[in-house]
């Protein structure tokens, strides 16, 4: 179960309205507004105004007090507007991250004094515990930081940190070890090694990471930064100059007067880019937010529009395409043999293989057969497994039990005197084309035959898959089984490549490879062996039931561990830079209109030619100028649902893409301003009437 996220969530609850209010107006300090210059240059136009204002309260002044306090206290509006779509956006994470909070409860901690001596421990707060320190985790406890299971296997509930209401298994040995403080073990016991110090677990991260007190802005982001400031600076210089040019001009033509410091001010905040660099700030964030609710931690909001650009997203079969613990479905004799003869002997090869696999041999067996099964016999020698035999097994009295790949059994084999079953190849062959792992079973020198372990690939990811096929990603899977299975599981998960037998190194060399081809690459992954590829790849996701060295290697973490989520993941790194550019079109394209509103409004007095611009029909010039500067402080709160909820994004080509959104928001963007800037000159045109008494109230 995913998360659910409260009704404080939603955009505009009450509670979260009058927070973000709050912080709006303290974000109004120069020293903290500077981060966003094109703002800052409206605020001191603001507070221009409001000195002008002051000025016509005490003397005589050019403008009316009416007129300057109304342009100054709109200006004002406008600059509160973007303070408060960035608290707006900031408080939706805070939100979420209070909720986190409630799993940092103080807790102890049952330390060791050696990672063997279960019996030997000390009693220590969460907070005393430091990188390398081991603890023992009994049932009903609280993991008291994060780390990695070194002993043993457990049901945790993770609830608080993935919402997931099922627990889930965390044991040593595998890609599923890693546990995270302040969930809590169910059933078992685990020793856990702490591998991080306090105040650096993955839940403070988590916490800091979504109020989005760190967030650093992308570069994409800090080039639409840079070409708002260069449009803002030629705006300012042109209305810098306009007060002699338009002085030196009345006073030769003889006729009108100067332009205002009210009117140049409300010319220079019109003609800038005020809506997309009010909204910028609350873009990221809430690309942050949206993330999150998808129950995915982004490190950084770089990774998140990387992924945006993603070209080939290379896959980790287990525990990503396939759910990572293979099965035990089947016992297949080789000729002349019999399958309980089969059982038996991975059975005894089995008893003190401790993974899962192993466990899922014995539990066929039994199931099967109902072969008793109760710990390594007395007196057996145990034979892990290792990477250089490529088998696992004991030794009972004289006899040898093993099981594992195909030639290193028979190699086994034939050094006690064995010979190869006719039919093994084939055997073998068969397992393998089916998607599944053979496991080919010895006893002594006569092999038996082999079990058949069963990748089960995740459910709806051949959908998931097709989609991201639809929106031009190459998806590759990589996995270190031989190429037969590798196909095999291939066609059933409906990728488009894949690499088997990889090694790390293969992995990275793969990245690197698409890299230099100019392809933007991520990648999703859970195990040690992924961290050095996972850190090469632009976007780096790894799954939360991973392994440590993966999730530290990485930019996003998902904690649902559901490598499709990837999709989700592009799909709003494609909203946040769409939405940015979109709102960048139609930022632009509003000043068109408000060229023929305010302009002819400013210099129709000394150049009444400029009167033909007046193509809306504006009432007046202070209307004029009133209804530009009314229009482009109230488009801004309007604009915030969607630059906090993103542009809707649908598989398309790029071509049909962008003519959709020119359409949408460049033609949009035009017509808009000239709707509702004339909307508004009618209204105030109304509001005087009343307020001359010409209508009735």
């Amino acid at each position: 179960m995913a998360h659910r996220q409260p009704a404080s969530a939603s955009i505009f609850a009450p509670g979260l309205l009058l927070d973000a209010l709050a912080e709006s107006l303290k974000k109004l300090d120069p020293r903290l507004l500077w981060r966003n210059p094109v703002m800052l240059a409206v605020e001191i136009a603001s507070a221009a105004t409001l000195a002008a204002f002051g000025y016509s309260l005490i003397g005589t002044a050019a403008e009316p007090a009416w007129f300057t306090g109304t342009v100054s206290a709109w200006l004002w509006l406008t600059v509160l507007f973007s303070t408060f779509a960035e608290a707006l956006a900031e408080g939706r994470g805070k939100a979420r991250a209070a909720s986190l909070r409630q799993a940092r409860t103080a807790v102890t901690a049952k330390r060791l004094a050696a990672p063997d001596r279960v019996d030997a421990y000390t009693v220590v707060g969460a907070e005393a515990l430091r990188r390398g320190d081991y603890i023992l985790v009994e049932p009903g406890e609280l993991i008291a930081g994060d780390g990695e299971v070194t002993a043993g296997a457990a049901l945790v509930n993770e609830a608080p940190v993935t919402g997931e209401s099922a627990p889930v298994v965390r044991e040593s040995g595998g890609d599923r070890s890693a546990v995270t403080g302040g969930t809590t073990v169910i059933a078992n016991t685990i020793v856990v090694r702490i591998t991080v110090n306090p105040g650096e677990t993955f839940l403070d991260r988590m916490i800091t990471l979504i109020e989005g007190a760190q967030r650093r802005k992308t570069p994409n982001e800090t080039a639409l930064e840079v070409l708002l400031i260069s449009l803002t600076l030629v705006f300012l210089l042109v209305c810098v100059n306009l007060g002699p040019l338009s002085a030196y001009s009345a006073a030769a033509s003889g006729q009108g007067r100067p332009v205002t410091l009210t009117v140049l001010a409300a010319l220079f905040v019109c003609l800038a880019p005020t809506t997309i660099a009010a909204l910028l700030p609350a873009i990221g964030i809430a690309g942050m937010d949206r993330l999150f609710r998808k129950n995915v931690i982004a490190l950084s909001g770089r990774a998140i529009e990387a992924a945006g650009d993603v070209n080939v997203l290379l896959l980790d079969k287990t525990g990503t395409i396939t759910h990572g613990n293979r099965e035990a479905v089947a016992f297949v004799p080789m000729a002349g043999q019999a399958e309980e003869e089969v059982a038996r002997a991975a059975l005894m090869a089995s008893l003190a293989d401790e993974t899962p696999e192993g466990r899922s041999v014995v539990g066929l067996a039994q199931q099967c057969f109902g072969l008793a099964a109760s710990g390594t016999p007395e007196g057996a020698t145990v034979v892990p497994f290792s990477a250089a035999t490529r088998l696992s097994g004991l030794d009972l009295d004289g006899m040898p039990y093993r099981k594992g790949a195909a030639d290193a059994v028979v190699a086994f084999a034939g050094g006690l005197g064995g010979s190869v079953p006719r039919d093994l190849d084939n055997k073998v062959a068969a397992i393998a084309h089916a998607g599944a792992t053979p496991l080919v079973v010895c006893r002594g020198p006569e092999i038996l035959g082999a079990v058949n372990l069963k990748d089960i690939v995740k459910s709806g990811i051949q959908e998931r898959f097709r989609k991201l096929g639809s929106m031009g990603i190459k998806t590759v899977m990589i996995t270190g089984d031989n190429p037969l299975t590798a196909a095999a599981i291939a066609a059933e998960a409906e990728v488009d490549d894949f690499l088997a037998e990889a090694r790390p190194e293969d992995k990275l060399r793969l990245i690197k490879e698409h890299q230099e081809a100019g392809l933007m690459v991520a990648m999703t992954g859970d195990g040690t062996n992924d961290a050095p590829a996972l850190a090469q790849a632009d976007v780096a996701v790894a799954m939360n039931t991973g392994t440590q060295a993966a999730r530290e290697a990485a930019n996003i973490i998902d904690l649902d561990s559901n490598p499709t989520k990837l999709l989700d993941i592009v799909e709003i790194g494609k909203q946040i830079l769409m939405t940015r550019g979109n709102l960048t079109t139609f930022s632009i394209a509003n000043d068109i209109a408000k060229y023929f509103a305010i302009v002819p409004a400013s210099l129709a007095a000394i150049y009444p030619q400029l009167g033909a611009l007046n193509v809306m029909g504006l009432a007046s010039p202070r209307s004029a100028i009133l209804s530009a500067v009314i229009f482009n402080a109230l488009i801004i709160p309007l604009l915030v649902p969607l630059a906090l909820k993103g542009t809707g994004f649908k598989p398309m080509p790029a071509e049909r893409l962008l003519i959709r959104n020119l359409l949408l928001y460049g033609v949009g963007g035009m017509v808009a301003p000239f709707v509702g800037i004339k909307a508004i000159d009618l209204g105030l045109g109304l509001l005087l009437h009343f307020l001359q008494g010409t209508v009735a109230p």
